[in-house]
């Protein structure tokens, strides 16, 4: 990363007499487009306007110590300008690299305390930071919302249930439209979440650089007004083991939300701004803004797919051997992986006894040395999932011996909350795998904070409403329209491991939950554009090597669409909650991929991304009949130049996916 600075510049600061002193300073984005319009007084307020338009009335922010509030009363003692321009490096990212211009004011205040805001083009940000001798006691933080019109908003919210704490759930949730005004009194949304401001300009609430603190949640504001409010996960004050996955679990909580150290910074409160729905999956912020990277060199994180067998419930047929979990299981999908150029196995739950908790003690029906050592000899590297206070409770000789042993990474699971102690927990395992070169793919886990700018060991995340919730949810979770509203919202966040490439696919009428022999909803062309439309450096086949060689084709083309070495990213088209095509770049080759909710279309392709020369094309597009069969396809191989362009039909719940190679 390079950071530049390019000018001091030249801020507004107006000093008003009323109710007291108070300042309002006012700092632009490059663009001029956003302006945040920051009050200093009594309280600490800011608004956002765009362009004409405020979005964001002035809205307040603190932190409630035990023994004062960090924003009442507040006086700047000091206040610094700057603008700056930065080459931010992303391995295993979107893009190999990208750069940021930002305007910056730091304001420092009288109380060894500050707050800095940044304004950029696609967004602001603003954290506030501490320089205090002792450590103190984080009663709770104050960040409202209020916004100037009743807006559409888009929710996740806790799975939990009214009576539990809200807070510990897996962050796996389809998402609520409804106004703001609508919004569920009695439960809370973990982020991002998204606000249409109206004529395609929409915010999103992020955050990012969460460390050794509780992640943000969103409640209803009081009263009947426009406003939303923060809320975060008390710290835990006991908690116990339950089985039958030996996790801890919270039981009680303090009446705080963090101990925190004196000198530190807090975690980025952001909000993108966008002009058009296809700005939002490729918004780097939360990247952006997270710590730079600290384990130094990279070079040897392996990402690419993963052949995977718990999702398919170890389901292959066709053998002479009994399927499970045993060595002729697990060798058989290392010699499917291998047949088909897949760089990694996962072990899912049971290599070791989940309800012992111990991860050091493999299961006798298996010898994983020497299935490392097989796998080794075909290429193929082996991931093993765990639990994350399982891992974390015998973190350094599990790291050290696993390591030795040839693993590649770790999946881990059940984190399930992320109050102050969850978050430590998952930095401190970052931390300790990058040490011996193990990487992580982070499952029942918050959503993404950056975490992978800092530690580039995290290669992938969960905190989706991916593909294993369609062993247990009916038609009525709507998974086609999410798959065209997740994209835009979580992937603003971070990669997603969702799981995909089901080969039983589903016509709406004909889809049903089967725990063993799992379907997906939609058809065979959605599942396969999924490879192209997902940021996932690590990404599973979640279907079984039986079923995969009978559909070879796919597989072949599955296989075929790299989700590492990416050059860039584009959208191409596409509107939030019901349609989207991405395009994704190699060199000179591209590959597209788009999908659509339960409505047919038909999207017409313009090449006109394409460099010189002629490309030759292969598409999977969903067949005339998949709209009641959904496995029916065509695939067709033709030739494009940058001048040309390509009607293409989606079924309900369809979609496509296209190699574009240069001749």
């Amino acid at each position: 990363m390079k950071m530049k600075p390019l000018f001091i510049l030249s801020l507004c600061c107006l000093c008003l007499q009323a109710f007291g002193e108070e300042y309002t300073y006012r700092l632009a984005s490059p663009d001029k487009n956003l302006e945040v319009n920051i009050s200093v007084g009594q309280k600490i307020t800011y608004s956002v306007r765009h362009k004409d338009r405020v979005l964001l009335n002035a809205s307040p922010i603190g932190l409630v110590f035990l023994d004062r509030t960090l924003g009442a009363d507040a006086k700047v003692i000091r206040k610094k300008e700057s603008s700056f321009t930065e080459d931010i490096q992303s391995p295993h990212y979107r893009v190999p690299s990208f750069t940021v211009t930002y305007n910056e004011l730091d304001l420092k205040m009288k109380g060894n305390y500050g707050v800095v805001f940044r304004a950029y083009n696609e967004g602001m940000a603003y954290r506030f930071y501490t320089t205090m001798k002792d450590s103190v006691i984080v009663e709770d933080e104050i960040a409202s919302f209020n916004f100037p019109e009743n807006y559409t908003s888009y929710m996740a919210y806790s799975t939990a249930g009214v009576k539990s704490d809200q807070y510990a759930m897996a962050f796996q949730n389809t998402y609520t439209v409804s106004t703001v005004k609508e919004a569920e009194a009695d439960n809370i949304a973990f982020l991002p979440i998204t606000l249409d401001c109206g004529d395609e300009v929409k915010m999103t609430l992020l955050e990012s650089d969460l460390e050794s603190y509780p992640g943000m949640f969103i409640e209803k504001g009081n009263g009947e007004s426009c406003s939303l409010k923060a809320t975060f996960a008390r710290y835990p004050k006991a908690l116990e083991r339950f089985p039958p996955r030996a996790m801890t679990k919270v039981v009680e909580r303090s009446d705080y939300i963090a101990k925190a150290a004196g000198k530190r910074n807090y975690p980025w409160r952001i909000w993108a701004v966008t002009e058009k729905d296809t700005e939002m999956p490729v918004n780097n912020l939360v990247y952006a803004l997270a710590s730079p990277n600290r384990i130094g060199d990279c070079s040897w994180i392996k990402t690419g797919k993963v052949a995977w067998e718990w999702w398919n419930d170890w389901g292959i047929s066709g053998v002479g051997f009994k399927a499970g979990i045993n060595m002729d299981t697990y060798k058989h999908y290392i010699d499917f992986a291998a047949e088909n150029g897949i760089e990694f196995v996962v072990l899912d739950e049971g290599w070791y006894n989940p309800a012992k908790g111990d991860m050091l003690a493999v299961i006798p029906e298996l010898n994983l040395e020497e299935l490392v050592r097989y796998g080794k000899s075909k290429g193929v590297d082996l991931i093993l999932w765990t639990v994350f206070n399982v891992l974390d409770e015998q973190l350094e000789e599990a790291c050290r011996k696993y390591s030795a042993m040839g693993i590649s990474g770790f999946k881990v699971d059940f984190l399930d909350r992320d109050d102050q102690t969850a978050v430590e927990m998952a930095c401190r395992i970052a931390e300790m795998t990058a040490k011996y070169r193990l990487t992580l793919d982070l499952h029942g886990f918050y959503k993404p904070t950056g975490m992978n700018r800092t530690y580039p060991n995290v290669i992938n995340y969960e905190s989706v409403f991916g593909m294993e919730e369609m062993k247990w949810s009916t038609v009525d979770r709507d998974m086609m329209e999410y798959d065209v509203t997740m994209p835009y919202i979580r992937m603003m966040a971070g990669p997603v491991d969702y799981t995909p490439g089901a080969m039983r696919n589903a016509a709406k009428r004909d889809f049903k939950p089967i725990y063993h022999n799992p379907m997906s909803q939609g058809t065979r062309c959605h599942q396969l554009a999924a490879y192209v439309v997902h940021d996932s450096p690590l990404t599973m086949l979640a279907d079984n090597p039986t079923i995969y060689r009978k559909e070879q084709e796919c597989t072949d083309f599955i296989v075929g669409m790299p989700n590492k070495g990416i050059d860039e990213t584009r959208i191409l088209q596409g509107k939030l909650g019901e349609f989207i095509v991405t395009a994704r770049r190699t060199g000179s080759a591209w590959y597209v991929g788009g999908m659509t909710d339960w409505t047919p279309r038909s999207v017409t392709l313009d090449f006109s991304f394409l460099g010189e020369g002629t490309y030759d094309v292969i598409l999977f597009r969903d067949g005339i009949n998949a709209d009641r069969q959904a496995e029916d396809y065509v695939k067709e191989a033709f030739s494009v130049t940058s001048t040309s362009r390509k009607n293409i039909w989606l079924a309900p719940g369809g979609g496509f996916a296209m190699s574009v190679v240069k001749r």
